[in-house]
């Protein structure tokens, strides 16, 4: 996925409200966008590199998104919007070995009255829902960890996974890593012990 416009290269100062942070950038403080609820665990290290986006949107109240965090001068994309973005290009490049029987691709689908899944791809003869996951904490040596906090979403996500297959449906769970420095991955039994159960 190529981003609409150069990233700037900014220095982290502090996460707030969730959603909200500040960088520096030339001795200015700017605030961006965060588009990810989570808790970022190892990333929000103070004078670490952040690069930031800016919006076309002239009415948007706020001019920048947080868009990668650096640690140990490695890059990690924390905005979970561009999670389903990076995905999608892959499915209809035929870039996922698993999916790429698939020819027809839908956004946001409605499974049931409690969940929407990120995709529902299909051909003449099968269906299948997917569900992404952006994955940015790493603890061990090169080794992604999934999920970064409790998550009763993700929780959801599987249960609800894991009954779509019982209507017949094929099921997928993709974990992005949007890290440079992993080559292994693993639930995070530590964090979330309800999700590692679901999961296996």
């Amino acid at each position: 996925m190529k981003f609409d416009t150069p990233l700037i290269k900014t220095k982290f100062i502090k996460r707030y409200k969730r959603f909200f942070v500040d960088v520096l950038l030339n001795e200015e403080i700017l605030t961006a966008h965060c588009p990810n609820s989570g808790s970022m665990m190892g990333l929000l290290n103070k004078d670490e590199y952040a690069w930031i986006s800016v919006s076309k949107n002239p009415e948007r109240k706020l001019k920048y998104t947080l868009e990668i965090l650096e640690h140990n001068k490695k890059k990690v994309g924390v905005n979970t919007h561009s999670t389903n973005k990076i995905i999608e290009e892959a499915l209809i490049n035929k870039k996922i070995k698993e999916l790429e029987k698939f020819d027809q691709i839908q956004r946001e689908v409605k499974f049931n009255n409690n969940t929407r899944f990120d995709f529902l791809v299909s051909n003449k003869n099968q269906q299948a829902f997917v569900e992404i996951k952006n994955v940015t904490l790493k603890r061990e040596k090169d080794c992604a960890e999934f999920p970064d906090a409790p998550t009763t979403r993700g929780q959801k996500h599987l249960l609800e996974l894991i009954n779509a297959k019982e209507k017949e449906y094929q099921a997928y769970l993709i974990f992005l890593i949007q890290r440079e420095d992993c080559n292994f991955f693993k639930i995070s039994k530590d964090i979330d012990k309800k999700y590692y159960e679901n999961f296996i």
